[in-house]
């Protein structure tokens, strides 16, 4: 790298890991994975699957998910969905949230990131009127989601996740603490 020069940072969202005992990738085992594909600054964020890189040579984010999806199931023994995003990315995300997010909870704001755009047809069978005081909205590659109790107890979320809606895509959902936690951690060094 040249002085001057920045790099973007990425992130990949692990899907399903660490969750009920199933799926263990430790992420103190993981980063040595990362790292050993040539990927830089490797770092970790909580034990739900966030990591944060940057990748000196380039590369696009489903070539690298791709990567890190076949040196995880090598390392660990199974197959674990990786979404890659870069920090531009995950910025405008971030930016375009319909909610006013300066206002609410962390546990009440998420977001659901997906492999593939995703359009508000897709969820045209939710009612979000039979959920209220819950809400969604469709962004780019992402759906947002205002559960004012919770992930865990939101009717609205489950059935947003349901296989159905959710056919032939990766889906993996954060927090906003996570959301803005990623937008740091992937910013350009």
């Amino acid at each position: 790298m040249t002085q001057g020069t920045t790099i973007e940072g990425y992130a990949a969202l692990l899907r399903g890991i660490n969750v009920g005992g199933n799926k263990k990738v430790p992420m103190a085992g993981l980063r040595p994975v990362i790292e050993s594909l040539g990927l830089a600054d490797v770092r970790t964020y909580l034990q739900s699957g966030n990591v944060a890189f940057t990748a000196p040579d380039g590369g696009d984010e489903d070539s690298l998910a791709a990567t890190l999806t076949k040196a995880i199931a090598d390392e660990f023994g199974f197959t674990v969905d990786v979404l890659v995003r870069g920090h531009a990315y995950l910025k405008a995300v971030m930016d375009a949230c319909p909610f006013p997010a300066a206002e609410l909870e962390a546990k009440q704001l998420h977001v659901t990131y997906f492999s593939r755009p995703v359009t508000a047809e897709r969820f045209a069978a939710v009612d979000p009127a039979a959920y209220a005081p819950e809400d969604f909205r469709v962004g780019d590659r992402a759906l947002y989601l205002y559960a004012p109790q919770g992930l865990g107890v939101s009717k609205l979320g489950a059935q947003l996740s349901r296989p159905a809606l959710n056919k032939g895509l990766i889906a993996t959902s954060r927090n906003w603490n996570t959301v803005t936690k990623l937008v740091e951690l992937t910013a350009p060094r």
